[in-house]
Order: C-alpha cells, then structure tokens, then sequence
C-alpha cells in the first residue's frame, strides 16, 4: 500500500514539475511604433484675473455706497 502511495507521489510531483516548467514568463522591452504624444493644452489666465482684479479694487475703493 505504501509503495502505490509512493509512486501517486511521485507521479503526481513529476507532473507538477512538467506543468510548472511550461509556465515560464517572459519579459519583452520594445520601443513603441508611434512616437509618444503630450498633449499640453494649457489655459494661462493670470493676466486677465489680475486686471478684473483691479477694476473691482478701483470701484470699491471709490464707490463707498455700493454695499
């Protein structure tokens, strides 16, 4: 009995290791086909903030009834 044990062992080990050593996992480093792209659309409205800015200190500094 223990020698059928045994060989289910092994044979069931022997397996294990043939299907593990299919499994082997690979590692590919390819440049792309395409060139890489960045697209930046970037919107800057600093100026414009720092004009409206401005205006609403010049009318509420001269226009003391607006509140």
């Amino acid at each position: 009995m223990n020698k059928q044990i045994d060989s289910i062992r092994a044979l069931f080990s022997l397996a294990a290791v043939a299907l593990m050593t299919g499994c082997n996992p690979t590692v590919k480093i390819e440049a792309p086909d395409k060139p890489i792209v960045i697209n930046m659309n970037i919107k800057i409205d600093h100026e414009i903030r720092i004009k409206v800015d401005r205006e609403l200190d010049y009318l509420l500094e001269n226009k003391q009834g607006l509140f």
